[in-house]
């Protein structure tokens, strides 16, 4: 009971995102590029051009069919579980959100950089997030974080961008962009959670 405590923010952003993908699929068709263009994913003209920022956080719950979505889906139980556990659930929102807005920044960069401008949607980039801070939070304590080790971290982020870059239609800027954010976001939060807590034992104890 105590574990599915700590992953209530995990099991929501699934809830939304698969309540977002059906209510997709009632209205138009789920996989269509178009479609999802229409109604908040990313492209780099409609927000560089447009001023659409929105984008850069509507896509992070769009994703293009199924199969897209439970791949995703599954990897955001499997890191959320053990990572909400250690972050607490602000920390946990603040990761995955900014972790997939920092992909998507960094995907609109190098769009715009080689003028090859693509459509792209789904959570990959926070969820690539939710991978980093789990490696930091693992090389921070020396080793393991909930039932996750340093070691097999090391290998799932390997693979997962190896699966990434030798597949055509993946987004890997937004991979690597929510990896490199979700660690460094976890460092930073991470530190300051522990001065927090220093502060308040240390008012605590004079008091």
């Amino acid at each position: 009971m105590q574990g599915k405590k700590k992953a209530i923010c995990t099991t929501g952003f699934i809830i939304v995102n698969i309540g977002i993908f059906l209510g997709i699929m009632l209205i138009g068709k789920d996989g269509d590029t178009m479609f999802l263009l229409e109604h908040g994913a990313m492209y780099a003209p409609y927000v560089l051009e447009g001023k659409e920022y929105y984008r850069l956080v509507t896509s992070m719950f769009l994703h293009f069919g199924m199969q897209h979505l439970l791949n995703n889906m599954v990897m955001l139980g499997a890191l959320g579980w053990n990572l909400e556990a250690v972050t607490g659930k602000i920390r946990f929102i603040l990761i995955y959100m900014f972790s997939g807005i920092g992909g998507n920044l960094l995907s609109l960069f190098l769009n715009r950089n080689s003028g090859v401008y693509v459509v792209s949607a789904g959570a990959s980039g926070a969820v690539f997030g939710l991978m980093g801070a789990l490696l930091f939070a693992a090389i921070r304590n020396r080793g393991h974080v909930g039932r996750v080790s340093r070691r097999g971290l090391f290998f799932m982020v390997a693979l997962s961008l190896y699966f990434g870059l030798s597949s055509s239609g993946v987004d890997n800027a937004a991979h690597i962009g929510g990896l490199i954010c979700g660690f460094l976001l976890e460092a930073v939060l991470g530190e300051i959670w522990q001065i927090f807590r220093r502060s308040r034992y240390r008012s605590h104890r004079e008091s």
